[in-house]
């Protein structure tokens, strides 16, 4: 099932400074490409959604969350950038099937996909229940799996693209209760490797990031679920674990995303990069 809206205002010309460099010349251009983001609607997605719009892609945000969806696609609009809204649980592979052939027939072309739809778990390996670990590789696995399904034929289509998979450093280190989160991550880079290499010859790149702590409402939701009034205890605690000190911003995971996606990286492929505040080389 596919549920669309979409908003677009004329960009706001040029600063009078700028109007002799041409608009090829900025960095990370990505005006013409056209980019999908799954779980684009909160967090780390929206985040990415909006980046890559004010960079210039026509952005498509593929979100279960149809009021989250939909207000990243009024604020990319608000700013004079473009975008539509699709929505689209990445466990179904109807679903998934819908909303592609939805931004197929909306733009006609592909040149970036984003799989960064995910859910978390907490448990370990005998804790966590046959169903949690299905639930947890049908939309962490099964969705990356059925998103390139359908994104790939549609890069090959427009020449050549970019993927970047949202994997984490649980994939990298072992963390304490995140048996089948792990597992998913893990399935995440080892796919990224995969498609890497398997589509070289039609100009497809396909990278994953790692990101370890990210501040996101979800991190403030679990936090006052599980740690009732001591929430800032709590968070102070979780963010001093890292190297660095602190938690990530999703604008930053965004930032590297950009790279990735964009023609300064064309030389990048088969990558899979922590960002984590050093959690994976200096903990």
């Amino acid at each position: 099932m596919t549920d669309h809206s979409a908003g677009r205002i004329p960009p706001a010309p040029h600063a009078a400074g700028d109007a002799a460099e041409p608009a090829a010349a900025r960095p990370f251009e990505l005006r013409g490409k056209v980019a999908a983001v799954t779980g684009g609607g909160s967090g780390i997605g929206r985040s990415i959604a909006t980046l890559l719009a004010r960079q210039g892609a026509r952005v498509f945000v593929l979100d279960l969350d149809v009021e989250g969806g939909r207000a990243v696609v009024e604020q990319i609009a608000t700013s004079g950038a473009s975008a539509l809204f699709l929505r689209c649980d990445v466990s179904s592979a109807g679903d998934v099937a819908d909303a592609f052939a939805a931004l197929d027939r909306a733009a006609g072309r592909l040149d970036i996909a984003i799989n960064n739809a995910g859910i978390a778990h907490i448990g370990n390996l005998l804790n966590t229940s046959e169903a949690d670990f299905d639930r947890v590789y049908a939309v962490n696995v099964k969705g990356v799996y059925h998103c390139l399904r359908h994104a790939v034929p549609l890069l090959q289509r427009s020449g050549g693209g970019s993927i970047v998979n949202l994997s984490s450093i649980a994939a990298l280190i072992g963390l304490e209760d995140r048996f089948a989160y792990s597992m998913s991550k893990g399935a995440v880079s080892a796919i990224t490797l995969s498609v890497a290499r398997d589509y070289l010859a039609h100009g497809i790149r396909c990278n994953a990031v790692c990101p370890a702590r990210v501040h996101t409402p979800f991190v403030d939701g679990f936090l006052a679920r599980n740690f009732p009034g001591r929430e800032r205890e709590v968070f102070e605690r979780l963010s001093r674990a890292q190297p660095i000190g602190r938690m990530g911003t999703p604008e930053e995971v965004a930032a590297l995303v950009l790279y990735l996606c964009s023609d300064e990286a064309a030389f990048v492929t088969g990558c899979v990069y922590p960002i984590d505040g050093g959690s994976f080389t200096l903990r």
